[in-house]
């Protein structure tokens, strides 16, 4: 016959700790959901048909990674550098230039990215597009910088984080929205900036920490029938 004679205060303890440990796990099955939603989404944003300026305006933050068509033209003599690290794990700069529509409004586009060698505009001046083009491009909200981002170095336009905002205000330019569009994979002439450098990505570690926090109220509650085991309250007579 099975008996059990549970130490009052420790069993209160171990019940509220299992109970946190449960809600934890709970917690991050459904952060993974979320998280899940977010890259579907993200997918079917990017096959959906373009949006013009006005429809991306009026979706606000909903239309992240929806694909945008433009015409206007390049203001080249403005465009900075946002330093990164490249596909293949080396130095890059994205350039950002400003895009003037045809009604006066100003847009940042991403043009892609080039290597260090090539921030310099008279290294790739087949690629320092003029006249009115159209454009395609994927629309991204613009980034905030962190705690230690370093401050950007105006005299060379090479900036840290793709705020767009500040990078306007610095040359005095007003954006007509907090996004940076990122152009799409069509080569440029001279093949720099190479543009289609979307990436959908989002971390996503929740599953893993779900199985921890399961792991850890599975760990107590074997620690704990164990403990009152050893101490002649749990067993069979």
């Amino acid at each position: 016959m099975l008996y059990f004679k549970p130490l009052p205060k420790l069993t209160v303890a171990s019940v509220l700790a299992f109970a946190l440990l449960i809600g934890l796990g709970v917690w991050q099955i459904q952060r993974l959901h979320w998280k899940l939603g977010l890259i579907a989404e993200a997918h079917a944003n990017l096959a959906a048909p373009p949006l013009s300026l006005a429809q991306a305006l009026a979706l606000g933050p909903r239309a992240e990674y929806r694909r945008i068509t433009l015409s206007g033209r390049f203001d080249n003599a403005h465009e900075a550098y946002v330093f990164a690290t490249g596909p293949e794990g080396g130095a890059v700069f994205h350039v950002l230039t400003p895009f003037i529509l045809a009604d006066g409004r100003t847009v940042m586009i991403d043009r892609g990215i080039i290597p260090q060698g090539l921030r310099d505009p008279r290294t790739r001046q087949a690629g320092e597009l003029s006249g009115i083009r159209q454009i395609e491009g994927v629309w991204r909200l613009a980034d905030s910088p962190g705690l230690f981002t370093p401050a950007p170095d105006l005299k060379t336009r090479v900036w840290y984080d793709r705020d767009v905002a500040a990078i306007a205000r610095a040359d005095g330019i007003r954006l007509a929205a907090p996004a940076a569009i990122e152009a799409g994979p069509a080569p440029n002439p001279g093949g720099w900036p190479k543009g289609g450098q979307t990436v959908v990505y989002f971390y996503n570690e929740h599953l893993q920490y779900a199985i921890t926090w399961f792991a850890l109220a599975a760990g107590l509650l074997v620690i704990y029938l164990a403990y009152h085991r050893a101490q002649g309250r749990l067993g069979f007579r």
